[in-house]
């Protein structure tokens, strides 16, 4: 049994992820388990990997990020949760400020820390848009995804209940949980740089095109099957409508017009707030 379980997905990294690897074991704290789920890797990832007897190594066929984060942390032991990316780095106390947090706050659930930003190389502000707020995320967080997924650290008894990463989502898929997690549950804030976050490379999910798609679809399930407040369906709905006639108007740009008609007809579904017996499945962008 480890307090914390640390959970690294990776694919294809084989340029990074010694750093990353070598970034958890420096930590101070010492009562944790690092397990790094492979996902398919067609390089020397898995090679690397496999170097360190410290690290316990899960292969897995190409099943995407969310399925391997949610076999990392099926397999761990840990009360406590905590993720990094493959391509971010953590600095040695990063563990044990947080779990001093849980051991000072024993009601709360989940908790993540500030980030300094390396974006090619060079170090970058973010802008007052990016500022990570503290508490009641939920309405800041459907424009903008301002939770982190290798800043943060959970109960593992609160990500068991909220189902983990949802794998049919091939991206935003933090996005998804966080959100999940912010109508019902604080996400406090250590305001601390604690993360290297690095960005600006090709391989990132961020980088891929039209990902408002996915948190269209995203909100949509939150509005169909979430416990929201009258206050958070009414932003929930007002922000994916938004983002359907921006991506709708994108569509049509590029002679997509199917798409755009679909999109802009889950906008005006959701105009005067989704009917409650209206499901998921079909609402769900193709």
């Amino acid at each position: 049994m480890a307090g914390i379980s640390v959970i690294i997905p990776t694919f294809n990294r084989a340029g990074r992820i010694e750093k990353a690897v070598e970034s958890v074991l420096a930590q101070d704290f010492r009562d944790f388990e690092l397990i790094v789920v492979d996902d398919g890797s067609e390089d020397d990832t898995l090679e690397i990997l496999r170097s360190y007897p410290q690290v316990h190594v899960l292969p897995q066929k190409r099943q995407g990020v969310s399925a391997a984060r949610n076999h990392g942390a099926a397999a761990g032991s840990g009360e406590l949760i905590a993720f990094l990316d493959s391509d971010d780095l953590w600095l040695p106390s990063k563990l044990t400020v947080q779990a001093d947090f849980f051991a000072n706050n024993p009601e709360a659930l989940i908790c993540q820390t500030g980030e300094t930003w390396i974006r090619r190389g060079k170090r970058v502000n973010p802008r007052n848009r990016h500022e990570k707020p503290s508490g009641q995320v939920f309405e800041r967080s459907l424009e903008l995804c301002l939770v982190s997924p290798s800043a943060v650290m959970m109960r593992r008894s609160l990500f068991d209940a909220m189902g983990g990463f949802d794998e049919s989502l091939p991206a935003c898929e933090d996005y998804d949980l966080w959100l999940r997690i912010g109508c019902r549950h604080p996400v406090h804030l250590i305001d601390e740089p604690l993360v290297i976050k690095h960005g600006g490379h090709e391989d990132q999910l961020s980088a891929m095109p039209g990902l408002d798609r996915y948190r269209i679809a995203s909100l949509v399930k939150l509005l169909e099957n979430q416990p929201l407040t009258a206050s958070q369906r009414a932003a929930a709905a007002a922000v994916m409508q938004k983002k359907c006639r921006i991506y709708a108007n994108g569509c049509a740009k590029r002679s997509r017009d199917e798409e755009a008609e679909f999109y802009q007809a889950v906008a005006r579904h959701y105009e005067n707030g989704p009917p409650q017996s209206q499901t998921q499945k079909e609402n769900s962008p193709p």
